[in-house]
Formats: structure tokens, C-alpha cells, sequence
């Protein structure tokens, strides 16, 4: 879920636009008590500024960058309850996978400065937090993709696809057509299926890679000579391999949906209707 920021919104959200507000309806309220000024002219003066305040502030590429700064900072914490709460949703065996390479990634910071005796970890070891996220969104997406092909019988398309084709070569001309179509739906059922099969497959070596990798680099940081030997592990290359990975499921992911579709409008035909028409 990606937040759609509002400049406007944000800008009516400030404090410094809210106390002006306030003033303004201060002031209004004193002028009528005393008849010093109009309260009218003090609303009118309030509302040409706060509609100046309105077009000029949030067109401010400076205020934007602060709004896109603070909203990001937003965005990450709620991606982060939100990773949390996908995480509960996991299987014993998942949930642990997942605890255990988080627990890899403290023993790494913790034994890096126990063997360097230095305060601070080098930027490459802060990407492990981002690897353990990428795990968490591809092991979610893997196990929804996992579930997904076993509701799916693939033998049982296979055979009525044979079923259709026949059917099709005897049917009468007027129902042709509705015969070609249903031949059509279950070989993109077959392919969609394979097309998902195939993806299951690369997300799960992605996920053996990147378990992999955390172990190599606790290996690493127990036996490096000096701290800049950390600089030589390919942690550049991991990050692209999953970058790649998440660009296919990308690419797939209509499929999801496409087989859910097909699932539907490839309604067997009954034996009994197929018997009545020939």
C-alpha cells in the first residue's frame, strides 16, 4: 500500500497555518466585542491570506521535499507494522526461518564490533536490514503463490482440455464457437499455471540465496583480518538479484488474478448437457 501525499492537505495540516487560523477567529471575536474593526474585513483579510498561503506554500519545492521526507518516514513505519502483522500470519516452520535470520543479522552487528572494536557498523552490514525485509515480502509473496497452485489440480485441466478438444471436433456448428472457447480458456489455464509454477520456483531460490548469505557473512565477520575486509563481500550483487525478483513477480503478478478468472469461466460442461446436443 503506497500513501498519495496532498500537498494541500499537509499544508492545512501545519500548526503555523492552524495558530493563523486561530487568530484570525480570535481577532474577529474581539473586533465584534469591541467595534474596533469590522469582524467581516478580519474574516475577509484571514481567508485572502490563508488562500495565498494555500497557493504559494504547497507549490514550494522546498516545503515538498520536507512533506516527501516526513511522509516517507511515515510510509516506512507503516510498512513496518504492516510486515509485522504478515509475519504473524506465517507457519511455525516460516515464522522461524524468519526469526532465525534476524537473529543472524544482530549476531553479525554483534560480533563485528566484539572483533573490530569499533562503535559503528560499515553501511554494507545496515543493508542486511533492508535483505531481512526483502525475505519477509518475498517469502509472503511466495507462500500466497505456493498455496495458490495446490487449489489448482493441474492433471484434472490437462484432462478436461483432452475432453473439450474432442468434443470440439464433433460439435455442431452453432456451438462451435462455445467449444473453441473453452478449449482456449483451459490452455491459458495451463499456461498461467505453468507461468506461476516457474515463479514459486525462482522466488524460492532467491530466498535459499539470501539465507545463504547471511550465513556467509556471519563466517566472514568471525574470521576477517581487518574491518575493511567486510568492503570485498558482493552485497551490491545480492541487492540486484533481488531487486530482479521482485521485477518478475512484478511482471506476474496479473497472472494471479488471471487464473482466479479462468478458474471461473472455464466451468466444465455437464456430460449430460453434451449428450443432448450431439
Amino acid at each position: 500500500m503506497e500513501f498519495k501525499i496532498s500537498y494541500i492537505k499537509e499544508a492545512l495540516k501545519e500548526p503555523v497555518n492552524i495558530g493563523g487560523l486561530l487568530l484570525a477567529g480570535a481577532a474577529a471575536a474581539y473586533s465584534a466585542t469591541t467595534g474596533f474593526l469590522e469582524p467581516t474585513l478580519v474574516l475577509a483579510g484571514a481567508l485572502i491570506a490563508e488562500g495565498a498561503y494555500l497557493v504559494t506554500v504547497p507549490a514550494s519545492s522546498i516545503y515538498r521535499k520536507i512533506v516527501d521526507r516526513r511522509s516517507r518516514h511515515l510510509l516506512d513505519d507503516h510498512r513496518r507494522k504492516q510486515r509485522l502483522e504478515v509475519i504473524k500470519t506465517f507457519d511455525p516452520r516460516e515464522r522461524e526461518a524468519v526469526e532465525y535470520l534476524s537473529w543472524m543479522k544482530n549476531q553479525i552487528a554483534s560480533n563485528y564490533k566484539k572483533f573490530t572494536r569499533l562503535s559503528e557498523e560499515p553501511p554494507q552490514l545496515r543493508e542486511l536490514e533492508a535483505t531481512w525485509e526483502a525475505f519477509v515480502d518475498l517469502l509472503d509473496e511466495y507462500r500466497r503463490r505456493k498455496n495458490h497452485l495446490k487449489t489448482i489440480n493441474r492433471h484434472a485441466v490437462e484432462n478436461q482440455l483432452r475432453t473439450a478438444e474432442r468434443t470440439m471436433q464433433f460439435a455442431e456448428p452453432a456451438v462451435r464457437p462455445l467449444h473453441e472457447k473453452n478449449v482456449e480458456i483451459l490452455r491459458r489455464r495451463l499456461q498461467t499455471y505453468d507461468d506461476i509454477e516457474r515463479s514459486v520456483k525462482g522466488v524460492e531460490a532467491q530466498l535459499q540465496v539470501i539465507e545463504n548469505f547471511f550465513g556467509l557473512v556471519n563466517d566472514q565477520v568471525v574470521t576477517m583480518p581487518t574491518p575493511e575486509h567486510i568492503l570485498s563481500m558482493d552485497f551490491d550483487s545480492l541487492l540486484s538479484s533481488i531487486e530482479m525478483t521482485k521485477e518478475i513477480l512484478q511482471q506476474t503478478a496479473p497472472i494471479m488474478g488471471q487464473l482466479d478468472s479462468l478458474s471461473r469461466e472455464a466451468a466444465p460442461i455437464r456430460p449430460s448437457l453434451v449428450g443432448e446436443r450431439r
